[in-house]
């Protein structure tokens, strides 16, 4: 076997070595254990982002996992290459780049991926700044009570003639507004540092879930194989602290299990064999609805896929990540998505080749469609759920690809039909 073809088998020294188990280093990766023990044993290829996150979390440089030092640099400067949308003759020469000017190269990598951290930051902090709503609640607080603080203050400062009786009632609401200031500070301080640590508290019922899911990374093998039911999982599972969010996430698990009671994932791996990832092809050769063949390919590991689904006002009701497609949690998503031109055309799949702006232009085949949730009444518009899965695209630059951003707060593009608020990023931040 070539030496390139080892990077499974270092992975799988290294992992050993730092005393992690299988089961964990893929829950922090976001993939199956199943998927890492391919990688592991040399059946699946590895390279780009997946390889540099592995490389972090065992604390080992990429070069240790690979063929010498070109291996994770090369895929790192073709990354870089691709988001600054430069043509496919020059991404190709990244080896030759490498190969030469080995130092060079690596400062170019090194701050690609600086930068990328950097606006991934920048993303989530004006994300919870601007539409977190404990945060605005909490601020709100902070907000009244100082007014209250101060509006007690200036009448003891200035009304010189009050009498004894009054002036304690003033004395005891500073103190009782003082310690409402106190307490509300420190909970606002420890909501910041709660997202700071292994230990992150969720903000809200659907982060609880989302936090369970991805821990799970998105995949339920017990629940797959009928061997556990929605209550064995949620009773299981910390991140669900809440009653609320036990709710949302027994809500999403016993669609999982209907989706693989009707589809199973070997069934669904066997024709796409035959189909490819086509939606509307493998619904047709399997007799499903294409939602539901969706949620299921978004299942599949080997596809790196990702899902969003929402309801008839555009509410985000789940959603499974996609290396380099942002989804924000707190603010408005793109209107441009294909995701919310499916409400309003029920039943009708679209597919659409989208170019997701941000952190650099990636590329993406995105596929959605509405469907009908609830049971049909008289005179009433019926209830509409709409799902997106998005397929990394395999060529960067797609014919009739169409811009979309993440959220406008974050979106660089000018002159956009659909903007409801001024970006951020200005004067090329």
């Amino acid at each position: 076997m070539p030496r390139e073809g080892l990077t499974g088998s270092r992975i799988r020294e290294r992992r050993s070595v730092a005393g992690m188990r299988q089961a964990d280093l893929a829950r922090s990766l976001g993939i199956s254990a199943s998927y890492l023990n391919l990688i592991e044993h040399n059946r699946r290829r590895i390279g780009g982002k997946l390889l540099l996150d592995i490389a972090r979390t065992l604390g080992v440089e990429p070069t240790m996992l690979t063929e010498g030092a070109e291996a994770a640099l090369i895929a790192t400067l073709r990354e870089a290459a691709t988001g600054a949308s430069l043509a496919p003759a020059e991404v190709e020469r990244a080896d030759e780049l490498a190969g030469r000017f080995p130092g060079w190269a690596e400062v170019l990598a090194a701050g690609h991926r600086r930068i990328a951290t950097l606006e991934r930051t920048v993303e989530t902090l004006n994300d919870r700044l601007t539409h977190d709503p404990q945060l605005a609640a909490s601020v709100h607080e902070l907000l009244s009570t100082a007014a209250a603080i101060r509006s007690t203050a200036s009448i003891l400062a200035d009304e010189k003639e009050l009498d004894d009786q009054w002036r304690d009632r003033f004395h005891a609401n500073l103190n009782e507004d003082s310690r409402r200031l106190a307490d509300s500070s420190k909970s606002l301080v420890e909501y910041f540092e709660a997202g700071q640590g292994p230990d992150d508290a969720a903000s809200s019922p659907q982060d609880e879930v989302d936090a369970f899911l991805t821990e799970n990374a998105w995949f339920f093998p017990d629940l797959e194989a009928g061997q556990a039911d929605a209550e064995a999982l949620i009773n299981g599972a910390a991140a669900l602290r809440s009653e609320a969010a036990r709710e949302l996430a027994r809500a999403v698990l016993r669609r999982m299990a209907a989706d693989a009671a009707q589809v199973s994932i070997p069934v669904l791996e066997g024709a796409l064999e035959e189909t490819g990832p086509d939606p509307v092809r493998l619904a047709a050769l399997l007799g499903a609805p294409v939602a539901l063949i969706m949620r299921r390919m978004a299942s599949l590991q080997d596809l790196q896929s990702g899902l969003v689904v929402c309801d008839r006002a555009g509410s985000i009701l789940f959603r499974k990540p996609v290396s380099q497609f942002v989804i924000p949690r707190f603010a408005p998503a793109c209107v441009l998505w294909p995701l919310f031109e499916a409400l309003g055309q029920p039943g009708q799949v679209i597919r659409t080749p989208i170019v997701q702006l941000g952190r650099g232009r990636s590329a993406f085949d995105c596929f959605a469609v509405s469907e009908i949730t609830g049971v049909p009444e008289y005179n009433r518009p019926p209830l509409l759920h709409a799902s997106m899965l998005i397929l990394p695209s395999a060529e960067p630059e797609p014919d009739g690809v169409t811009e979309v951003g993440s959220t406008c707060r974050v979106c660089p593009r000018d002159a956009c039909q659909g903007r409801r608020e001024s970006s951020i990023l200005r004067d090329g931040l």
